[in-house]
């Protein structure tokens, strides 16, 4: 049975921007169980995305598994190399539809991820569904337009961070 009163939160996780901007302005990895316990707390999980991509390597796919344990459903993406050698796996259109499909069946959407890209995205879910969206970035390398959309911007510092 679910608690009527608790507010509703649908999670998404940029994988891949999160990592490389923790590393770029900390040189350190987030804390997904931190983050987990913070966003849940006295909420209730709709559903909980992380995007990422598969390289097919053992280590991302613990990384994975550690995902799921969270409580995340893990949604990979083959890296795609291209002619000139350099490789792409831009999930931005699938976490938007995905955002865009949950916004109605939740309260709050909670993105982290520094993307610009999302602004719009977050303008029309608001104007939509009337849903509040909270965004989790690292504040030097999150884009102002995404900020300013956001009912709440948290930023990624050294509390949501792996201990090293």
């Amino acid at each position: 049975m679910t608690d009527l009163s608790l507010e509703k939160i649908s999670i998404f996780v940029d994988v891949q921007n999160i990592y490389y901007t923790c590393r770029q302005a900390y040189q350190g990895s987030f804390d997904y169980y931190k983050f987990w316990a913070e966003v849940t707390s006295a909420r209730e999980v709709v559903n909980a995305f992380a995007y990422a991509t598969d390289r097919g390597d053992e280590k991302q796919a613990q990384f994975q598994n550690i995902l799921r344990a969270i409580g995340f459903t893990v949604k990979l993406k083959p890296m795609l190399k291209r002619h000139d050698g350099t490789t792409k796996a831009d999930w931005d259109v699938g976490i938007a539809l995905d955002i865009f499909e949950e916004a109605g069946k939740c309260d709050t959407i909670i993105l982290a991820s520094g993307d610009g890209d999302f602004d719009i995205l977050l303008q029309r879910i608001k104007k939509r569904f009337n849903t509040n969206t909270e965004v989790y970035g690292v504040p030097q390398l999150t884009s102002n337009l995404l900020i300013k959309q956001a009912n709440k911007f948290i930023a990624i510092d050294e509390k949501l961070l792996l201990k090293k």
